[in-house]
């Protein structure tokens, strides 16, 4: 289940289905998205177990296919789908944990809603998307079941469930994450997207993030899930795509919630507010909490931008337990990706690295340096961004990605960090002519 390079510049995948007649994936007219891809789902068409999608070998590696299950075998997998097989419901399907017969192996099986058409179109999309995509930080599709009125997905089995259950939904024996390990997830899932928005060809925007998709393997190590509302990028003569609005209210950006208007800077968005989640310890939208406090980046925005009370956003379950410098960058990054206008947003990229920096200044309750010094860690924080790699524009983006932008994005982060120096300089100088 190693790492596959997939959707290469060797040559374009064709996605072909056994029925009446074959056509081509690709991305045509201004929506390149599976919506608008030229293989449509026939609404008087029952899916059987003669269509299976069929993905051509890369290279021999015949991993990358997905496999056909029967309704049968996955129901006897999951004792019949009974209740003490249940392992919780997303938004597309209940989920269920089981044993594949022919393997051994345990599996989650996803049973799609019968919502007719639509249920259809995302259960296509993700078949699609997950065969073609391998990452070590996207969820692996293991094949799938399309007979009679049957949906089913079959995934590997991550037996830490999802980040939502250990943020928000503990139980009384549970320990809350700690730091160093809310910095590993946030970093696995930040990879997942910039492979998504960078590497894969043609890109693709996730749409869908949020705690409840990242799901935790041995170790904590996050997967991205739930590909059934992505979309591919724009086109190269394309500012966006424009589409429905679908997602989870309280992490939708801005501008794709008003416009419908989607990019890859809506993913990042996204996911400035799961890093807030990460942070705080709250959830991205909560009624329990009073008018104006519900919706998390609208209770947080303000105390991120006051350095004084910057603390009191983190997550009291981590009694202190943290590098407050680190916390304060931390909280910076959520802050970028959360601007409003979304070119001022750094690129997944760049929040890679800034993630892979905090981890490397792991905490350590026991080690009386740390943190040895604010002054310290400033210092080699402007050196990351501003030299190491921030500089570096044509590692940071794929080829294809506009180098201007790239550009504008490490004159961004690099401004940041000196415009923080000499906030701190002035203080410094209005301190000693007191």
């Amino acid at each position: 289940m190693g790492h596959c390079p997939c959707f290469g510049r060797r040559e374009k995948k064709v996605i072909r289905f056994r029925n009446e007649e074959t056509k081509d994936l690709k991305p045509t007219g201004d929506d390149t998205s599976p919506d608008n891809c030229s293989v449509k789902m026939n609404p008087n068409l029952k899916p059987s177990s003669n269509i299976p999608v069929q993905v051509p070998n890369d290279n021999g590696n015949a991993e990358r296919n997905a496999m056909l299950f029967s309704y049968r075998e996955l129901a006897t997998a999951t004792n019949n789908f009974r209740q003490e097989s249940f392992i919780g419901e997303g938004g597309f399907g209940a989920v269920y944990k089981g044993k594949l017969e022919r393997t051994g192996q345990i599996v989650a099986v996803k049973q799609l809603n019968h919502s007719g058409l639509q249920g259809d179109k995302e259960f296509l999309v993700e078949v699609l998307m997950l065969s073609l995509l391998r990452h070590p930080n996207l969820v692996h599709l293991i094949g799938y079941c399309a007979e009679g009125e049957q949906r089913l997905l079959v995934y590997e089995f991550m037996p830490l469930g999802s980040l939502e259950y250990h943020l928000h939904d503990l139980t009384p024996d549970m320990e809350p994450l700690d730091w160093n390990t809310r910095m590993i997830i946030a970093a696995g899932a930040a990879k997942g997207l910039d492979f998504l928005h960078n590497h894969a060809d043609p890109p693709v925007i996730y749409r869908d993030l949020k705690s409840a998709n990242i799901l935790l393997g041995e170790g904590f190590h996050p997967r991205l899930s739930d590909f059934g509302l992505a979309k591919f990028g724009p086109g190269k003569d394309q500012s966006h795509v424009s589409t429905r609005v679908m997602g989870t209210q309280g992490y939708c950006a801005p501008e794709y919630a008003g416009t419908g208007k989607l990019t890859m800077k809506s993913d990042i968005y996204s996911f400035g507010v799961v890093l807030l989640e990460l942070i705080t310890g709250r959830r991205a939208l909560d009624m329990t909490h009073g008018n104006g406090k519900h919706i998390l980046v609208d209770w947080a925005r303000p105390m991120l931008r006051d350095r004084k009370n910057f603390i009191k956003l983190a997550d009291p379950r981590l009694k202190g337990q943290f590098s407050e410098p680190i916390l304060r960058r931390a909280m910076e990054v959520a802050l970028m990706c959360l601007r409003e206008d979304p070119q001022l947003r750094p690129g997944m990229a760049d929040v890679v690295n800034a993630l892979e920096y905090f981890i490397s200044q792991q905490y350590d309750s026991n080690d009386k340096r740390s943190p040895e010094g604010e002054g310290q860690i400033n210092h080699d924080m402007e050196s990351f961004f501003e030299s190491k790699d921030i500089l570096q524009e044509t590692k940071l983006l794929d080829k294809n990605v506009d180098r201007a932008r790239a550009v504008a994005e490490a004159k961004m982060w690099g401004e940041l960090w000196r415009d923080k120096r000499q906030h701190r300089t002035q203080s410094d100088t209005d301190e000693v002519n007191r």
